[in-house]
């Protein structure tokens, strides 16, 4: 069976379950398809005891796709672009302190404190593992997931101020997160050779300082390229040239793809460059264009996430931890988001309940249980995938679902 094959398959499944979510279940597609996924592939699991051929069928195609690359290395820059390409570029420019903040000292503070936290819980039940081996599992659930927040924040209503906090913070704190893993997994790696800080520094530098620099000498390029012709066709492929090229490039000077997409979205979206660079028909087809991949993409995105299923190990334990886990990630976001929300509140004028909504809504998705496959054996992979997995299903449908009711109660 060919990629063709299997990409043409998971569009077909994708078309379905998203066809079900819209007729009769009616929940936002990112919770309606992930759920429905499920649902199919503990049915075709139960089905399995009489005929397996579905269940084979099924494993063979997530067998073939390996989901950390695909979605880390491919689908996230695309996602990042399109959602940097529609955030209100001016209420970015106001919240951009704590934004920063949030996306850098608190998925910092969030990793050591859920690290901690869960070496010492996982000891007391008891299981064998390594306290930079909890930092790493820390790392890879501390970022929120941009592709899970925004589509849940389309519609609800939050507040715009509110809104932009959630959104900016989520566009960038996973690009600082996937680095903090890779700087994490470095040293849990070297096998006991001591890392420098100084190489610290180095990787940690590169990656995120190098991959905003890149995305904004690619938005620079495609805004003079879009400014100097009207062709709304060839511009639509000019953005979609910068994200590809711009992220290849990206990974092969170790740069950060994530933040140079984010970045080169933000600029090419703002106001200012869309008024001198774009007609109104250019406009138009960019954002249609650059909606319609987003929505396709997030649609396989969350269908793969429910068949991630069938590669994972449940054992009792494990599940038992990630329940646990739950109340702990929460918290520590809770906790990670406290100091700097108390520092600018009054500043920025910040809408009541900014702590609880951001900590309710900051979701998780795809690219924490991305990061938990890439962990190895000797990491406690199966164990630490479990519990990401159990954490990442409670938080796109249980705080996906409840989320909006959430904003109303607090902000009203």
């Amino acid at each position: 069976m060919d990629y063709f094959i299997i990409s043409a398959i998971l569009v077909f499944i994708s078309a379905i379950f998203g066809y079900i979510n819209v007729r009769f279940l009616k929940l936002p597609n990112t919770i309606g398809l992930m759920l429905i996924t499920i649902v199919f592939t503990l049915a075709v699991f139960v089905i399995g005891y009489v005929d397996d051929t579905l269940l084979n069928a099924e494993r063979y195609i997530i067998s073939k796709i390996d989901f950390k690359t695909v979605l880390l290395d491919i689908m996230l820059s695309f996602l990042l672009f399109a959602g940097a390409l529609h955030t209100n570029f001016e209420q970015l420019k106001v919240q951009r302190w704590p934004i920063l903040v949030f996306s850098t000292l608190g998925v910092l503070v969030s990793t050591f404190l859920v690290g901690t936290i869960m070496f010492y819980l996982l000891k007391m039940m008891p299981m064998d593992v390594n306290y930079i081996h909890c930092l790493l599992f820390g790392a890879l659930i501390s970022p929120t997931d941009p592709i899970a927040v925004l589509g849940i924040l389309k519609q609800v209503g939050a507040p715009k101020k509110l809104e932009t906090k959630i959104v900016g913070e989520s566009l960038f704190n996973d690009g600082v997160g996937v680095v903090v893993f890779l700087t994490i997994f470095k040293m849990a790696s070297s096998g006991g050779a001591p890392v420098e800080p100084i190489e610290i520094l180095e990787l940690f530098g590169v990656e995120v300082i190098g991959g905003i620099l890149w995305g904004l000498l690619i938005g620079w390029v495609t805004y003079r390229m879009m400014r100097s012709i009207d062709d709304y066709d060839i511009e639509v492929i000019i953005t979609l040239a910068a994200v590809m090229m711009g992220t290849v490039v990206a990974q092969k000077l170790h740069l950060s793809a994530p933040l140079a997409m984010v970045t080169a979205g933000l600029v090419v979206g703002n106001d200012t460059v869309r008024n001198s660079a774009m007609s109104e028909t250019t406009e138009t087809y960019v954002d249609k264009f650059w909606e319609l991949l987003d929505i396709l993409l997030n649609t396989l995105l969350f269908v793969l996430i429910g068949m991630e299923m069938l590669v994972i190990s449940f054992e009792t334990s494990y599940i038992v931890a990630g329940l646990i886990a739950i109340p702990i990630v929460l918290g520590c976001r809770f906790l990670s988001l406290l100091m700097p929300i108390k520092f600018f509140e009054k500043r920025l004028d910040f809408v009541p309940g900014t702590n609880l909504v951001m900590t309710w809504g900051g979701l998780r998705g795809g690219i924490s249980i991305a990061l938990a496959l890439g962990l190895t054996q000797d990491m406690n992979r199966d164990l630490f995938l479990v519990i990401t997995y159990v954490v990442v299903v409670f938080s796109i449908i249980a705080q996906g679902l409840t989320v909006g009711k959430l904003v109303e109660r607090v902000t009203k």
